[in-house]
């Protein structure tokens, strides 16, 4: 049935349609192309012959569907419903409940974007997708299938004829070429894989050696040990600082020798001008390795007299979340004084003039920034022009949302050093940097497909790419999974709250947790629920004393807070962070944190990104989260794992 006339009139009279689902073949013969907008209406019809009533109760029939908890709560339900005497008709429920249900909400959506809407949720689902393809396959048999393809192919090969004009043998195509054009079609929607990577192609998963499983009520925890750190070969050894160059020196202040990952890079970032791409475990000194490659790009602007040529190169550094922007330029501002290097920021909570941009040698920004400033023309681009080196943290962004956008910046550097390499000019006619100029800097914390990103960043595989596995990590890390069997959302949701709340007791008093949530409003909620069941069990006294110091600065601290539900956590030992938070709060919880005030610090991935906070546990609360562009949850990338 048409959407017009499906609009004009959503009661239907009954209709004299033809036998029933009495038989096992009229059971076995519904197809989805069956299914309109009216199809559960009209075989209630057929025992309830008010037609009101009628369509109450296909309304009935259609959220029983889709809230049925199993096949038993499905069928006592639809019986309670309409009734014995349309046993067919049950039957044919229980056996297609997914197809009918979301045939019916296709057919009746009332816009385009409702119906993109649901057919993206289906897609995420296999059996869905199935549904969703022979919808959208010719009506009928597999030789009525066969046969609109060879139609098809004849169209093909009369095109081919046209276009031809001679150069083909119309009369020796005959079917048989045309079932070859078939053949050797390629129908790329098809190959499409549109799981993504929720779907594994490993038959077994191995866990290392020493992993356990233990059962308890409501969940399973798997325990995996951390992997032991790999010797020192007997040729290697950690270069001390006092063998870097003088003037690199003051960058390394009070550090006696870098660390094995970056003693491997040594040559490479501080001796060359290659593109590089470092995948190292977190806490393993990338940040060192991006200052090593600073000090290769200051060490080519020293004037004889030792002072640096402020004017002629600009560094930039790309980091994901604002949080961890003004970390690095703190960071660098620190340990760059020295020179009299400018570091400054550019995010949504820190705007940069013109005037500053050109004032200023490091910049560190978000993707988003940068990405805008590469856009404009005109004399702008004078000082983007200037830009030697650009460093990207957390390059597995690619594989994200904004991956795009990383990916722009990159194909517009790569764009505008080739157009010199070609014809010395860009395409607007302004002077670029040279094609040898811009370095390329890669930093990732995982990442599989290291060399197909290496390739992307124009990296020489044998010289700049670098990978590291868990045994570099310079704190072995150990593992849990804990896998909720609770069917219930309601219970689901009790029971991951009791874990996290178990899981921080275990700890309270002598380490410091973290625990990652995946939406802003979820952090409130699950320092709240956690803080409460310590108030609940007594077991409060664990993360605070009554007369401790801690306790004193947070409750001063507290009175500060705009935000109103810090203000209820702080006073507690708790505290919560995202970026909708105000940046005067966000920097009052990071700096409780760091200096120990705060015990369980609840937050969602603006911390996950790289800051540096002092953590003995964390906890990554739930592996779904709300996608912005759809209504459905999505599972949370493994990379951000």
């Amino acid at each position: 049935m048409d959407g017009e006339e499906a609009g004009e009139e959503m009661t239907l009279q009954s209709k004299s349609t033809d036998g029933g689902f009495e038989s096992k073949s009229d059971i076995d013969s519904l197809h989805p192309r069956d299914i309109d907008a009216f199809w559960l209406q009209r075989n209630v019809s057929k025992h309830c012959k008010d037609p009101v009533l009628a369509q109450k109760k296909a309304q009935e029939c259609l959220d029983i569907l889709g809230t049925a908890t199993d096949d038993r709560d499905l069928e006592n339900r639809l019986v309670r419903c309409i009734g014995y005497e349309q046993f067919g008709f049950l039957r044919v429920l229980r056996r297609y409940p997914a197809m009918i249900l979301h045939c019916t909400l296709l057919a009746q959506a009332q816009s385009p974007q409702e119906r993109a809407e649901l057919e993206a949720k289906m897609k995420v689902d296999p059996k869905l997708a199935l549904i969703l393809k022979q919808l959208r396959e010719t009506t009928g048999s597999g030789d009525n299938v066969a046969d609109e393809r060879s139609r098809k192919a004849s169209q093909r090969v009369a095109r081919l004829r046209e276009t031809a004009k001679g150069d083909v043998d119309g009369d020796k195509m005959s079917s048989d070429d045309a079932k070859g054009v078939v053949a050797n079609a390629i129908d790329l929607a098809s190959l499409t894989f549109s799981q993504g990577s929720h779907l594994m192609a490993n038959k077994r998963c191995q866990l290392p050696e020493g992993s356990f499983r233990t059962q308890k009520k409501g969940y399973e925890e798997v325990h995996v040990p951390a992997l032991r750190p790999k010797p020192f070969d007997q040729d290697e050894s950690l270069l001390k600082i006092e063998k870097l160059p003088a003037y690199a020196k003051p960058a390394f202040d009070g550090f006696k020798t870098l660390n094995r990952i970056q003693t491997r890079l040594y040559n490479a970032a501080m001796k060359t001008d290659e593109n590089l791409l470092l995948c190292a475990p977190t806490g393993a000194g990338k940040t060192n390795v991006a200052l090593l490659c600073i000090m290769h790009e200051l060490g080519q602007h020293i004037n004889a007299d030792g002072s640096i040529n402020k004017d002629n190169f600009k560094i930039i550094y790309i980091a994901p979340m604002r949080s961890l922007v003004q970390e690095m330029v703190g960071n660098f501002n620190k340990r760059l004084s020295s020179y009299g290097i400018k570091v400054d920021e550019l995010t949504g909570d820190h705007q940069l003039s013109r005037q500053q941009i050109i004032e200023t040698q490091v910049i560190v920004c978000t993707p988003e920034k940068w990405d805008v400033v590469t856009r404009r023309g005109g004399d702008e681009r004078a000082y983007i022009n200037l830009v030697r080196l650009i460093i990207f943290d957390e390059i597995h962004l690619l594989h994200d949302d904004r991956g795009p956008i990383l990916e722009a910046i990159v194909a517009r550097t790569l764009r505008a050093t080739e157009a010199v390499a070609a014809g010395g000019i860009s395409a607007s006619g302004a002077s670029v940097a040279s094609p040898d100029s811009i370095r390329l800097v890669g930093l990732s914390a995982t990442l599989p497909n290291y060399a197909d990103v290496a390739t992307f960043l124009r990296v020489d595989v044998d010289k700049g790419l670098f990978y590291f596995d868990n045994s570099f990590r310079p704190v072995p890390l150990e593992q849990q999974y804990i896998g909720i069997t609770e069917k219930k959302a309601v219970k689901r949701f009790q029971l991951m709250n009791e874990i996290v709340y178990d899981k921080v007791v275990e700890h309270a008093g002598r380490n410091q947790i973290l625990v990652f949530v995946h939406s802003r409003k979820e952090t409130g909620k699950t320092a709240r629920a956690v803080r409460d069941m310590c108030l609940e069990k007594d077991t409060l006294g664990l993360f605070m004393k009554d007369k401790n110091a801690s306790t004193m600065v947070l409750r001063q601290e507290a009175e500060q807070v705009k935000n109103t539900e810090l203000k209820d956590l702080l006073p507690y030992g708790f505290g919560m962070h995202h970026a909708g938070m105000s940046r005067v709060d966000r920097t009052l919880v990071e700096d409780l944190f760091a200096d120990r005030h705060i015990q369980v610090l609840v937050s969602t991935a603006t911390l996950a990104w790289g800051v540096n906070l002092p953590a003995h546990t964390v906890i990554i609360k739930g592996t779904q989260v709300r996608k912005a562009c759809c209504w459905y949850d999505d599972w949370f990338p493994s990379t951000k794992m």
